[in-house]
């Protein structure tokens, strides 16, 4: 038994994902009246995947309107990049959640690609 865990430990892949900090956010007022933002950094660690969706969620993960200068982000491999979310100081006791995931286009479909979601989670 030994024997195949330390097999399975040298043959083994390291997984990799996209990223996005800080894992625990907290909103600021903005320059607008009635809304806060917050400023999240992301990078992509996945040389598959070149798209990504932003999502606001809720504790039971119902969604949560917000607004973004690009809701759908392209950004290549070992790329990074700051993403600001706005959201109206009315809903900020609900959220609980900001989360990227990972886009597969239609003609990467046929290859063996994993679908990621990261996310942070508000003090």
């Amino acid at each position: 038994m030994k024997y195949i865990i330390v097999l399975l430990a040298l043959f083994a892949n390291s997984v990799q994902a996209h990223e996005m900090t800080p894992t625990y956010f907290e909103f600021k007022p903005s320059y607008l009246e009635g809304i806060s933002s917050v400023n999240l950094r992301f990078f992509n660690r996945r040389a598959d995947i070149k798209y990504y969706e932003f999502n606001v969620y809720d504790k039971d993960w119902n969604p949560i309107p917000f607004a973004t200068k690009e809701r759908l982000l392209k950004i290549s491999y070992l790329g990074q990049a700051d993403i600001e979310i706005y959201v109206r100081n009315d809903d900020l006791r609900f959220i609980t959640y900001i989360c990227s995931e990972s886009k597969i286009l239609k003609e990467d479909i046929g290859s063996t690609l994993v679908s990621s979601k990261i996310c942070s989670k508000m003090k």
